[in-house]
């Protein structure tokens, strides 16, 4: 699949979105765009009031949703409350974090990146028209995701691997669920997606000053600009591509380009790992597949 230099979205009219992490970064861009092409798009944010920042820079239909991932309360609150939806865009996302755990005793990569969004999308199912959009990474290639020690106790804590785990579980859970909804009959849809390198504050948590500037100042001389980094979220969010499809730029290691299919890794392509990870994340999450 090649989609040279494509960025004209589509029209949305009539079609209701969701977007994880919209106050900032890839999220407030794909929900921008999405506005601005006729969609009501809920913002579905940790911080409402950065939330209230992004939706001003809007004009057309957006709400704001409270929406912290890695609070799978949270999670459930925001899910009995947003009512039916065409498109659930899982964006929001953590990276290189010092080690923590969500209220839930959850590493917070893997409550962040994944489980939170296997919660959220498995509560929504019954309630989408369309698909469901994951956003996942290049790091997933470096990812083991050891279903022994997710929790990393038994390892030495490192930031980077964590997250490296948690965007390997992205694409699993993306094939994972695509297998269900096949099996079900479902004409719902899983895609996935990965903004290569670009220029957002994703770095802004790592607790090290050094660090943060660091990785700051290589997405912004390596990367791409927001706009062109939101484009394959988009593109997996409103062109009719098949369930499993996943797109990020075509260039240089996938880090910068135009939309394409791109590759995975092999432990990403392993179904047995998938349908382990999803029992896992059943068990952590209290929530099943519906369908």
């Amino acid at each position: 699949m090649a989609t040279e230099h494509w960025r004209d979205v589509p029209r949305q009219d009539g079609r209701r979105f969701i977007v994880t992490g919209a106050s900032g970064g890839i999220g407030l861009e794909t929900a921008r765009v999405l506005v601005e092409r006729g969609a009501s798009v809920v913002l579905a944010v940790r911080n409402l009031e950065r939330g209230r920042a992004a939706a001003a820079q809007m004009s057309g239909d957006v709400q704001l949703g409270l929406l912290d991932v890695a609070d799978l309360s949270s999670v459930r609150a925001f899910a009995e409350g947003v009512g039916s939806v065409d498109v659930l865009i899982n964006n929001a996302g953590a990276l290189a974090l010092p080690f923590g755990t969500s209220p839930e005793g959850v590493e917070l990569h893997l409550a962040t990146n994944h489980l939170g969004h296997f919660a959220l999308t498995n509560l929504l199912l019954t309630r989408l028209t369309d698909r469901v959009v994951v956003v996942g990474s290049p790091s997933h290639r470096h990812g083991h995701l050891d279903l022994d020690d997710l929790g990393w106790t038994k390892r030495r804590y490192r930031p980077y691997a964590a997250y490296a785990d948690s965007k390997l579980a992205n694409l699993l859970f993306l094939a994972e669920l695509q297998r269900r909804l096949t099996a079900a009959g479902s004409t719902l849809r899983a895609t996935g997606a990965h903004p290569g390198s670009t220029a957002t504050g994703i770095t802004g948590s790592t607790g090290s000053r050094l660090k943060t500037v660091v990785g700051s100042y290589g997405h912004r001389l390596a990367g791409m600009k927001t706009w062109q980094g939101a484009l394959p979220t988009l593109y997996a969010a409103t062109m009719d591509v098949p369930g499993n499809t996943y797109v990020g730029p075509h260039s240089v290691r996938e880090l910068r380009g135009w939309v394409t299919g791109v590759g995975r890794s092999q432990r990403a392509l392993d179904p047995d790992l998938a349908k382990a990870l999803w029992a896992e994340s059943e068990r952590l999450s209290g929530v099943g597949f519906p369908l």
